[in-house]
């Protein structure tokens, strides 16, 4: 064999060698707080995300979440707010799931924000146990919670699963979410739902056109078009959308990349067959917020159909998704996605 081949060959090996270990399922662990309402999840030794639901959140989150490289993909407003991160929004944080129409109530956009006065309008999930935390290949934490209204009466019964896993390039949190009905339930079709994620500033897209924001304080903020250097996300659906027309549409799964950084960062949510209403609705926003919502038919589609789910006391409906995040020299591929979406399915 010449030395041209030889040399190949230890390329080609050296490569294979490389990738394998990239590969390679990093060590995960899940450790509760014992003075905080708090579980954070390790993965390889370094801080991934944490389960955060103190009383003083209207909902529990998974906040904030990194790429394998630490670094972190979401916004830090309002709980850890990073120069120049904007103030729209004050209910978006980290990754969350809920709704804007329980029963009347609006789950989705609750926060500090909303004034006392009307915060009878406006739902709360109360997180009350932390059912199970596993760590190992794949670290798994549990909890229940209850979604009720302001005079604590419960209308669903929580409980969520989640499974933490990831090498040395990517990071995966598989989310199944039970809701049982304690009393008759209604989710009345809207836009605002239901897993949610609010990306950090450079995931954002750049703006075409000039942008209007009012933060919590009333505030108003203009931004102008080609203003922000920072944001350069863009969305692409496995049906092909990209940009802001992969909002309303419909998809097994989304990615949003960007530079973030020396790395290319995608996150990408996969929707789940057994889910009600598959594939689900994109509420993909240029300015941040990047959510699924198989809810929220009437607002998607104009008008011309709708999907209202009703519980009866005692039915349940479950939810399952997979976030996939992943940072290296490009952002993970249509066909990758694919795969993975496949390999969730079963």
């Amino acid at each position: 064999m010449n030395s041209f081949k030889k040399t190949g060959l230890v390329i080609a090996s050296i490569a294979f060698a490389a990738g394998a270990a990239a590969q390679k399922s990093e060590q995960v662990k899940v450790i509760a707080s014992k003075n905080e309402h708090k579980v954070d999840v390790f993965i390889a030794g370094k801080p991934f995300t944490s389960f955060l639901y103190p009383d003083s959140l209207e909902k529990p989150v998974l906040y904030p979440l990194r790429a394998a490289n630490g670094t972190v993909v979401t916004r830090g407003f309002p709980l850890d707010p990073k120069p120049g991160d904007p103030t729209d929004h004050p209910h978006h944080i980290g990754l969350w799931f809920n709704f804007e129409n329980l029963n009347g109530l609006d789950f989705w956009n609750n926060s500090y924000a909303i004034h006392q006065d009307k915060k009878n309008l406006y739902g709360w999930i109360r997180t009350d146990k932390v059912l199970e935390t596993k760590s190992g290949a794949t670290g798994v934490l549990a909890y229940h919670a209850n979604w009720t209204n302001q005079q604590k009466d419960v209308i669903l019964e929580e409980t969520t699963r989640f499974e933490f896993s990831g090498t040395g390039n990517q990071r995966i949190i598989d989310r199944i979410t039970t809701l049982k009905a304690i009393v008759d339930a209604t989710f009345t079709d809207a836009k605002d739902g239901l897993l949610g994620l609010r990306l950090a500033h450079d995931l954002q897209m750049p703006a075409t056109e000039d942008q209007k924001f009012t933060d919590d304080k009333g505030n108003v903020t203009i931004v102008k078009a080609g203003a922000d250097k920072v944001a350069n996300g863009n969305y692409l659906t496995s049906a092909g959308k990209t940009g802001n027309d992969a909002w309303s549409t419909r998809g097994v799964w989304c990615k949003v990349y960007g530079k973030m950084g020396a790395d290319s960062v995608s996150i990408a949510i996969i929707d789940h067959p057994q889910n009600l209403n598959y594939p689900t609705f994109w509420h993909a926003r240029g300015y941040g917020l990047f959510a699924a919502n198989p809810l929220g038919e009437k607002i998607f589609t104009n008008g011309k159909s709708s999907k209202n789910l009703h519980l009866n006391k005692g039915e349940s409906v479950t939810f399952k998704y997979r976030v996939v995040i992943e940072n290296g020299g490009q952002t993970i591929s249509a066909k990758q996605l694919d795969m993975i979406a496949e390999k969730f399915a079963k």
